[in-house]
């Protein structure tokens, strides 16, 4: 009898034009419950719809874990999280297929995207949550394939980071005074090795006296700073229309008189405007960018460049001109450090030149701060 309640009022609310909050939910099984059944079943079909028509439903608990980064869903008995404790398989399950369909098509129309067969894949924000959201259906997929990250302010400074190992005492102070030098640096490495928790951390070492304006995806940067103004991304709507791009908001962030220009992470042909900036005196400048290495880091601004309508020989001209320093973060298993810093040189072709690793220590005594 159970089983029939909450189809039943599945189907109600599937047709419902409203937001589907708990005392919603709850009006519409009292509804199709009647006289019916038992207060026990009343309360037991109570609890599984909540969870299907309100927040992430059975994920909720584990997104609400502070050392979660990723929850991904591959089948109704596959449910995994991401994180402090690494990539482990939870208890959580859902009922059937349909139910992970349903769950990853109301995110979608939350997040503002369509999901259905027309439109079997997308990514997307969900509203203030701080979670990314990507989902894909069958045939795409062999399953519906759900995936969450959670994207958490990053607040620890340089002080704190030591403190977890990021770097010692000596590397400490060389990043300080990269900062205070106002070299432009960018920092690379993999997905969740800790990019943005170290840029955050040398934005709070910036002087209060200078104005940052920084360009997101999402609100993650979080600097101890006085002056730190964030610009976000906003994606178009289901219709297609009120996208504002980072390469629009690096052309508005030079209009609001900034000492120092950031782009959370540089991914496509914002590059273009970022090192223009850099190139115009707004010394100091920064950004994450994907790169397994340092020696990638050339190639991989070549294939960004091009997207803006950058040669190669001006792309690498702006870089030798524009940024100085790379920092490269790595992760294994449960440890994020930073593995090596590097400085562009330009030979027959633009390359980093590592200075630093945390394997050998410092390779060289010419450095340029």
């Amino acid at each position: 009898m159970t089983a029939a309640l909450i189809d039943r009022v599945r189907h109600r609310l599937a047709g419902a034009d409203m937001e589907m909050t708990a005392a919603v939910v709850a009006h519409a099984v009292r509804t199709e419950a009647g006289g019916v059944l038992a207060d026990s079943d009343v309360l037991e079909a109570l609890q599984v719809l909540r969870q299907e028509f309100s927040g992430t439903g059975p994920l909720d608990p584990l997104l609400a874990d502070p050392g979660t980064t990723d929850v991904l869903v591959t089948a109704p008995d596959q449910v995994w999280v991401d994180g402090t404790t690494g990539l482990r398989k939870t208890s959580v399950t859902f009922p059937d297929e349909d139910a992970v369909r349903r769950l990853a098509q109301r995110l979608a129309v939350v997040a503002g995207r369509r999901l259905d067969d027309a439109s079997p894949c997308v990514d997307g924000w969900l509203p203030g949550s701080g979670v990314r959201l990507h989902a894909v259906l069958p045939p795409v997929a062999d399953r519906t394939c759900l995936s969450l990250r959670i994207l958490r302010p990053a607040t620890h400074d340089l002080e704190a980071l030591q403190n977890l190992g990021t770097f010692d005492t000596e590397i400490a102070e060389t990043l300080r005074t990269i900062v205070r030098a106002r070299m432009a640096f960018l920092v690379v490495g993999g997905t969740g090795s800790g990019k943005t928790s170290l840029l955050s951390a040398l934005l709070g070492c910036v002087p209060p006296h200078e104005r940052i304006v920084c360009v997101e995806d999402a609100g993650e940067l979080n600097p101890d700073h006085p002056q730190f103004v964030r610009l976000t991304v906003r994606p178009a709507n289901v219709e297609g229309a009120g996208e504002v791009t980072t390469r629009q908001l690096v052309r508005e962030a030079l209009r609001m008189r900034p000492d120092r220009i950031v782009v959370g992470e540089v991914r496509g042909a914002e590059v273009r405007e970022l090192l223009t900036s850099l190139n115009t005196g707004h010394e100091g400048g920064a950004g994450t960018m994907h790169a397994n290495s340092p020696a990638e880091v050339p190639a991989r601004l070549e294939a960004l460049g091009a997207l803006g309508g950058l040669e190669p020989r001006a792309l690498q001209s702006q870089v030798m001109a524009a940024v100085r320093v790379v920092l490269h973060m790595r992760r294994d298993r449960n440890t994020r450090y930073l593995n090596e810093i590097g400085v562009f040189e330009k030979g027959d072709a633009l390359e980093v030149r590592p200075v630093w690793t945390r394997e050998h220590g410092w390779r060289t005594e010419e450095l340029p701060w």
